[in-house]
């Protein structure tokens, strides 16, 4: 089947998934029934009025022809580059000059900062370059970095397929090397849980996990303790709250017998990331008592300002995405005016963050803050 043959509903469907959308979701945005969307992916409804696709097409920031199978133009919110990044993934041929390792090791570590204080329009800019450079070098680790930097900012911007295409280099470059194949598997994770695949997430995830033997270093401890943090995510996801309970406490012992490691892995692993994890889980079983007792504790903590930007950044557009499946509007609206005072580009850069302003901006009145960041980032009428 080609790309022009796929039926109109199983594109709303994809472009659904990729937005991080449940039917239900989708069905309160177009102030329709979670039936009516169930049917339109389905294919047992018709989806023949043009004003209808529009709505549709509105609500999933696509252009009409993404969901016709027709030329479509790059998506609301999608910056400059990205295409870029795709055409230097897509390059099979090795440069005649390899770069010097030690020139590479710099420009990776340059891209690994800018990414952790979520300088993403940088980024966009340095990957391309960076991807090219690493795919001709004779360091299979600096290309799994590369590869798994790239994972990780596709993974911001909604491109999941493409964050996906990434990380799976960064496993095919780790050869046999353990400790590269582990972390990443951490991109895997990542790649798979935004796109909606969350059960393979735990299942790659949890496998490169129990592959962590005692014997390795304290880094790549932590590197098995971010894959159990991810597979704990990604069973919350699937609706395993106990397992994802489970995976979390196996997390925290390993967390409590690291000390002084210089994540050189890029991990941020450690008893404050368990933590956070902890209020998504709870979170995700609509535990918001313990959700927000979790949070209100963990942010107040010193370790919490000395993670990186990106990574608080992340977390309370998860909590903001929480509070709003609850229904808390102005928790939700807490979180995005937070996320935007400590990491701009984690609000003003991320399809979900966009999605998630626009549905606590509907409210009436709109919560303090959201008006302001609805027009931050174009959606102000």
């Amino acid at each position: 089947m080609t790309s022009d043959d796929i039926p109109v509903g199983r594109r709303v469907a994809s472009w659904r998934v990729r937005r991080q959308m449940t039917q239900q979701m989708l069905a309160d945005r177009l102030r329709r029934s979670k039936s009516w969307v169930d049917k339109i992916e389905r294919g047992a409804r018709p989806l023949d009025r043009y004003s209808v696709i529009q709505e549709l097409a509105h609500v999933l920031r696509v252009e009409p022809e993404a969901l016709l199978g027709q030329p479509r133009s790059t998506p609301a919110g999608t910056p400059d580059g990205v295409d870029d990044i795709r055409a230097a993934l897509a390059r099979y041929d090795i440069p005649h000059a390899p770069p010097q390792t030690d020139e590479l090791r710099r420009r990776v570590g340059h891209a690994w900062l800018t990414y952790q204080h979520a300088h993403y329009g940088q980024l966009v800019r340095l990957l391309p370059g960076l991807l090219d450079a690493a795919q001709g070098a004779r360091s299979a680790e600096l290309l799994v970095q590369a590869y798994r930097i790239t994972s990780s900012l596709l993974v911001k911007l909604g491109e999941a397929d493409l964050a996906w295409l990434a990380a799976d280099r960064a496993m095919a470059a780790a050869h046999d090397d353990p400790a590269l194949a582990a972390t990443a598997a951490i991109s895997v994770g990542q790649a798979l849980r935004a796109s909606g695949r969350d059960r393979l997430a735990l299942a790659a995830t949890l496998a490169a996990a129990n592959r962590v033997r005692p014997q390795r270093s304290a880094g790549e401890w932590a590197v098995g303790g971010a894959l159990l943090l991810q597979a704990a995510l990604a069973a919350a996801g699937c609706g395993e709250h106990r397992r994802a309970d489970e995976l979390t406490d196996r997390a925290a012992g390993v967390a409590t017998n690291l000390r002084g490691y210089d994540d050189q892995h890029r991990t941020c692993f450690g008893l404050i990331a368990v933590e956070l994890t902890r209020v998504l889980v709870a979170a995700s079983r609509n535990d918001a008592v313990e959700a927000l007792r979790r949070h209100s504790t963990v942010v107040r903590r010193e370790a919490w300002r000395r993670l990186p930007a990106e990574y608080r950044g992340a977390y309370l557009v998860d909590v903001a995405r929480a509070c709003l499946h609850s229904g808390d509007l102005r928790g939700a609206a807490r979180a995005l005016v937070d996320a935007d005072s400590v990491a701009p580009a984690e609000v003003r850069w991320r399809p979900v963050a966009r999605t998630l302003i626009a549905d606590v901006a509907r409210a009436q009145p709109a919560p303090a803050g959201v008006a302001r960041l609805a027009t931050l980032v174009g959606l102000s009428r």
